[in-house]
């Protein structure tokens, strides 16, 4: 991985991780605190499942998968051409947002949310970095399809 793209990521971490803690420090659990009333509140909750709270009670199964994600994506960020920016990016945001939930699963045994629409389950910045990357993934294979002449073998 590259200094920069080293970099962004750390920074990416760092954000996630602040915020988690800001929120650990000043929610009470499951106390929501309303900022846009009905649209966006601020809710402390513990999520020992997957994104969005989905899978609970499985943490060795997705700190295990967590590190099996995050090696295939350093792997695979190297081999895309440097033009390919939305796969690139997206990589990029998959593994921080995995690496700031994977922090949390092993230092807690859960991942620390407290985002909350009010329409969906609580999640953290993490997430919105995970779900940003798959999209930007999707809008790279809706680009250039399956054609592989982009990767390096």
């Amino acid at each position: 991985m590259k200094l920069r793209a080293a970099l962004i990521a750390g920074l990416l971490v760092a954000v996630d991780q602040l915020t988690k803690f800001w929120a650990s420090m000043h929610l009470e659990l499951n106390n929501t605190r309303p900022l846009l009333k009905n649209v966006l509140h601020l809710t402390l909750v513990r999520n020992s499942g997957a994104a969005f709270g989905f899978f609970k009670e499985r943490a060795a199964v997705f700190i295990f998968i967590s590190v099996v994600a995050i090696l295939l994506i350093l792997f695979y960020a190297k081999r895309f051409e440097r033009n390919y920016r939305f796969a690139r990016t997206g990589l990029l945001l998959i593994l921080a947002g995995t690496i700031g939930n994977l922090i949390d699963r092993i230092r807690f045994g859960y991942v620390v949310d407290f985002i909350d629409l009010r329409i969906w389950p609580v999640f953290n910045f993490a997430d919105i970095f995970i779900s940003l990357g798959g999209l930007l993934l999707i809008c790279h294979i809706l680009v250039f399809g399956r054609d592989k002449q982009h990767i390096k073998p």
